[in-house]
């Protein structure tokens, strides 16, 4: 059982370097977090100490990203990313860069991808009982305080550069969107439409990714995100299909919080493909019948969908296709489609 909260094992490890003569901050989207009134899922650790340091520092810690400086310190059973403050250049890739050097806490900043995520936080100057970072001295670089108390996503510096670095960073940007109720800032926007074909220069495994956590947020946001992702122009590169505007995602908002990864693909599916004209039950039938084997392949090697989330997708879809027969179907069939898989997910 975990003694210490994520934050102040996080604060230990900030003591600890401090105390050898370094400068430490909790970084990112901890500070972020902190200062919207949310709890942040991960609490990061930047300093001026060199990796190596950091593990002679820390015993027992091991590296995680050792071209990038990064290091998994352990405090007791808490594990928490010390990343040393670096720059970074020469993106070969549209994600990794061939140079890196080691620096301080503002050029570390200006790397970044958006100015909400380039904060620093001092927590050594927040009193002793409060443990949500309320007090925290906040170290800003790039402005990213602004953007927040005025809820824009805006890229840190040029966002042509930003998302040349690493393309995924597009696809992060409706998701913070989406997620805390901000809008993406018009530049930033423009970068977005221009350069999303580009996507598809990105493995589809972490574009699956990004698509799964935008995906497991509470259905409205959800349906935020993929109507955001079709304004901009990035459903084409994500599902390797033409570009959807006109039809929003409908059917996603209205879904439960807690449904299925391949129940909400499912939703999306029929918002896409076969909302328009409005959905009755034979159209949705025929749907499922004739379009959705070529689709459901398209989709599982555009998002590298598990064989659970495949089949998921796949039942659901079936089940919405039997249920539009359900007027038609004697008492033992409408048993057998009650208690099929995916029946409750259909529903």
């Amino acid at each position: 059982m975990y003694k210490l909260s994520p934050r102040r094992a996080a604060v230990r490890i900030v003591h600890t370097l401090r105390d050898a003569g370094h400068t430490a901050y909790l970084a990112g989207g901890c500070v972020r977090d902190s200062l919207l009134g949310l709890e942040p899922k991960d609490f990061d650790v930047a300093t001026d100490a060199e990796p190596l340091l950091v593990r002679k520092l820390f015993p027992g810690s091991r590296f995680v990203g050792e071209s990038f400086g990064v290091v998994l310190v352990y405090v007791g059973r808490r594990a928490i990313e010390v990343a040393t403050f670096r720059r970074e250049w020469d993106y070969c890739d549209g994600r990794r860069p061939n140079h890196v050097i080691f620096t301080d806490a503002e050029h570390d900043a200006q790397r970044r991808d958006f100015t909400i995520n380039g904060l620093f936080a001092d927590p050594l100057d927040t009193p002793a009982t409060d443990d949500n970072g309320a007090s925290d001295r906040i170290i800003d670089f790039v402005n990213g305080r602004a953007d927040l108390k005025a809820g824009i996503i805006r890229a840190i510096g040029d966002p042509y550069e930003r998302f040349g670095e690493d393309y995924l960073r597009m696809l992060r940007a409706v998701r913070f969107a989406a997620r805390l109720g901000f809008k993406i800032e018009p530049q930033t926007t423009d970068a977005i439409r221009v350069l999303s074909a580009r996507l598809t220069r990105t493995s589809r495994e972490r574009i699956g990714q990004e698509l799964f956590a935008m995906l497991r947020q509470p259905s409205k946001q959800a349906a935020q995100a993929l109507a955001l992702l079709q304004q901009v122009g990035l459903d084409a590169p994500v599902l390797n299909e033409a570009c959807i505007v006109t039809t929003l995602p409908k059917t996603v908002s209205r879904l439960a919080d807690d449904v299925a990864y391949g129940t909400t693909l499912a939703a999306w599916m029929i918002d896409r493909h076969a909302s328009q004209p409005p959905l009755n039950f034979l159209m949705l039938s025929n749907f499922v019948e004739q379009q959705t084997g070529p689709l459901i392949h398209r989709w599982r090697e555009a998002l590298c969908l598990s064989n659970e989330d495949r089949n998921t997708l796949e039942q659901v879809l079936k089940r919405c296709a039997e249920a539009s027969q359900w007027s038609s179907f004697p008492v033992a069939a409408r048993k057998r489609l009650l208690a099929a898989t995916q029946w409750n997910q259909a529903l």
